[in-house]
This record gives structure tokens, sequence and C-alpha cells, in this order.
């Protein structure tokens, strides 16, 4: 891991960025594809960013963030302290990811997309037991996922839809439905929660 550099040929970071000290940014393997941060970034301190990493511009981070290689960011996207996006992923625009996240390898994050404190998603449905193809969930634009929730590997929540605070989610939800409870029971969406989600 290096410090970031601006004239580094392996790392990319664009214009009007504020990068705090302690940030760590890993060049790429391939000049030709560098490590990259579009502009107007504001990376905070303990954030770790690590090699073939693509990020829009307008990104923002908390502290100690954490972006593991092979992970293609949009714009205007927001991750925030402690959270963990471990690889192997892609998230649309306009995401925000709160505090202490988890995002595992092999999963798909759509544009407007919320996902509260402390949500977990995973993608290994027996862990250290069974050698499996990992497969983490893929959340379609506009879902919200609430705080504590837990999305086991695979599912897809739907475009719309919205998991409850504290939710275990082990099967798919459709799109624009309310899942709530433990194991995630579906529901029609509330008035007060049917609205599209605007994170612009």
């Amino acid at each position: 891991m290096t410090e970031p550099r601006a004239d580094a040929p392996s790392v990319s970071v664009g214009r009007d960025c504020r990068i705090d000290d302690g940030v760590r940014i890993a060049p790429g393997d391939d000049p030709e594809r560098p490590t990259s941060i579009g502009d107007g970034a504001r990376v905070r301190s303990g954030t770790v960013i690590y090699p073939d990493v693509r990020i829009g511009e307008n990104f923002t981070t908390g502290h100690d963030a954490i972006v593991r290689e092979r992970t293609w960011i949009g714009d205007d996207v927001l991750v925030g302290t402690k959270t963990v996006i471990d690889g192997t992923t892609t998230i649309g625009d306009r995401t925000s990811l709160q505090t202490g996240v988890y995002v595992p390898t092999e999963t798909s994050i759509g544009d407007d997309v919320f996902v509260g404190p402390c949500a977990v998603l995973t993608n290994d449905p027996y862990p250290v037991r069974t050698d499996v193809e990992l497969a983490g969930p893929e959340l379609r634009d506009g879902a919200t996922v609430g705080a504590n929730a837990t999305l086991l590997p695979g599912v897809a929540v739907g475009e719309g839809a919205f998991v409850a605070a504290g939710a275990v989610v082990t099967e798919d939800v459709p799109a624009r439905t309310l899942a709530i409870g433990a194991p995630a029971q579906h529901r029609e969406l509330p008035p007060e929660i049917a609205a599209p989600n605007d994170l612009s």
C-alpha cells in the first residue's frame, strides 16, 4: 500500500478532492487501468482503498472505511465510518452505505440504494463447512435496507423494496414490498414508506 499520490502512474485522483492524512490508496497493477477516484471526493482518515478499484465523482467516506479489490463504485456514493466493502462488488450511483455496513464479495448494489447502520450482507451459505461458489445479495435500484438487517447469500431485494430494521432476509424480496421479521415475511408497503428513495 502507498500513500495517495496524484502523480503515481497507477493511482488517479480527480480534481477538487479532499483526502485526509492517514488514507491509504493502493496502486493498480496495470498502468493503463489505474486505481481511480473521480472529482470532488471527500475521503476521511483511516480509509483504505485497495488496487483495481474505480470510484466515480463526489465519493464520500466516513473514517476507517475499507474498499477492497475489483470494486466499481458510481457517482455520489457515501461509504460510512467502518463500513467494509470486501471486493468484487459493483455499487451504482447515489447509493448510501451507513456506518458499520458489511458488503461481501460478489455483491451487486444498484442506484439510489440506502443501507442502514450495521446491516450485514452475506455470501457463503455454509461458512467453513462446505466449499461452494460465493454469491452475495443483489440490491436493486431504489431498495432500502434498515439498520441491523441481515441478508443471506444470493437473495435479491427488488426495486423499491424496503427491508425493515433487524429483518433476516432468507429469500428474494419482490419489488415494492416490505420485508419484516426474522425470518422476514413479505407485506404490502405502507403508505409512509411507499415513496421512492431520494438520496440526491
